[in-house]
C-alpha cells in the first residue's frame, strides 16, 4: 500500500469535515485515531478495549482513507497483538455496513460465502459449495480478494466455470451464483486487506470480511475459522449483532467444510445459537474422487464432475448444504 493513496486524502481536509457515522448515530469532527491507538497499543496485557461506538469511529476513518499510513500500520499491529473483542468487531462491522455497497433484497435469503484464503494443500471447494447451494434454489454471493499470492483462488475456479467477477452490484436471482470482488463492495476495505502485503500480518479487515453482510435483505453468512480460539469470538459477534449465520472450522480458512473431517457446526438465527453438528475425532486420509492436484483446471473439472454426477460429492459438503437449508427454513418461520 502506497502512502499516496491515503495521505493526500487527509491533506485535502477529509478529516476536518463533520462526518455522520450512520451506524453509530453520532455527528462529530473526526480527530484522527492516535488517541485510540494509545488505548489499544499498550500490549496484550495493558491494552484497553474500545467500546462499540469508538470502534465504529476508528474503523470508519480507516475505511474513508482519512488517516495516514503510519496510523493504519499502528492500528493493524496493535489489534494483531491485542485481538478484537466482540464489541470492537461489532463496531468495525457497523462502520463497514454504513459504507458497503449492498446487494438488493431477494425473495429468498442470500447465502454469503467469504473466500479470502484459497487452496494450499487441497483443492478450493468453495465454488462447489456455492453451486450445490444454487442447485437448491438459493441465491449465492461469493466475495473475496487475493490476500495470499501463492494460493489458488475460488474466483479463478469460478472464472474457469464461466462465472466472471461482477463489475456492478445487481440483484441476485434464486439459483444463481455471483462473485463480487471486495473492491466492488468496499474500496477502503480492499486497501486495508492489502496492508498485509507490506506488514506481513493479518489485521481486523481480514476478520471483518468473514463476518460482513453485503445484502440489504436477509442473508446467511457462512463463517469459518482456522484456529479454535476464534470460534467463540465469532459466535459472540453473531449473537451480539443478531445475525443469521453458519459457523464451523473451514477448509484452509475457506468457508467450505473440510471434506476430511466432521467438525462442530453451529447455526445462528437472528443471533440465537442452534447446535447443528458435534465434532467427531479423526481425519480421513483420502476423500473419494477428490483430486490430488489443486490447480484451477483440475479443480474446475472436478467441480463439473460432481455437479453432473460422475464424481461423488464429499459428504461433509453435502451435509453443509443441508445445514444452510435448515437455517433458511428456520429464518422463514421466525
Amino acid at each position: 500500500m502506497r502512502g499516496a493513496a491515503l495521505v493526500p486524502a487527509a491533506r485535502r481536509g477529509i478529516s476536518d469535515r463533520a462526518v455522520r457515522h450512520k451506524a453509530c448515530g453520532t455527528i462529530r469532527e473526526p480527530m484522527g485515531i492516535s488517541h485510540y491507538i494509545k488505548e489499544i497499543g499498550r500490549g496484550a496485557r495493558g491494552a484497553k478495549p474500545l467500546d462499540r461506538e469508538q470502534a465504529c469511529d476508528l474503523f470508519g476513518q480507516v475505511l474513508d482513507g482519512s488517516v495516514t499510513d503510519l496510523e493504519i500500520g499502528a492500528f493493524c499491529l496493535a489489534m494483531r497483538i491485542k485481538g478484537e473483542t466482540p464489541e470492537e468487531m461489532a463496531g468495525f462491522l457497523d462502520a463497514t455496513h454504513a459504507r458497503l455497497a449492498r446487494f438488493p433484497a431477494t425473495g429468498r435469503p442470500v447465502v454469503v460465502l467469504p473466500s479470502y484464503n484459497g487452496a494450499r494443500r487441497l483443492p478450493v471447494l468453495t465454488p462447489l459449495l456455492a453451486l450445490l447451494l444454487a442447485r437448491e434454489g438459493l441465491p449465492v454471493l461469493v466475495h473475496g480478494a487475493a490476500t495470499e499470492s501463492a494460493r489458488v483462488l475460488a474466483s479463478s475456479v469460478l472464472a474457469a466455470l464461466d462465472l466472471q467477477p461482477l463489475a456492478r452490484v445487481r440483484p441476485i436471482a434464486d439459483g444463481e451464483v455471483v462473485f463480487a470482488p471486495t473492491a466492488l463492495l468496499s474500496p477502503g476495505l480492499k486497501r486495508l486487506l492489502d496492508v498485509r502485503r507490506v506488514v506481513g500480518l493479518r489485521n481486523p479487515g481480514h476478520s471483518v470480511v468473514k463476518l460482513m453482510q453485503p445484502c440489504e435483505g436477509d442473508c446467511v453468512v457462512v463463517g469459518s475459522y482456522t484456529h479454535p480460539a476464534y470460534a467463540e469470538s465469532m459466535a459472540a459477534t453473531f449473537e451480539l449483532l443478531g445475525m443469521n449465520a453458519l459457523l464451523s472450522r473451514g477448509l484452509e480458512g475457506e468457508s467450505v467444510a473440510d471434506p476430511r473431517r466432521t467438525a462442530q457446526v453451529d447455526g445462528f438465527v437472528r443471533g440465537r445459537r442452534i447446535p447443528l453438528q458435534a465434532q467427531q475425532p479423526g481425519t480421513q486420509s483420502e476423500v473419494p474422487g477428490l483430486p490430488a492436484e489443486i490447480d484451477v483446471r483440475t479443480t474446475a473439472d472436478y467441480t463439473r464432475r460432481v455437479l453432473d454426477g460422475t464424481a461423488p460429492a464429499p459428504a461433509a459438503i453435502t451435509q453443509q448444504v443441508q445445514q444452510v437449508l435448515q437455517l433458511t427454513r428456520a429464518m422463514e418461520h421466525e
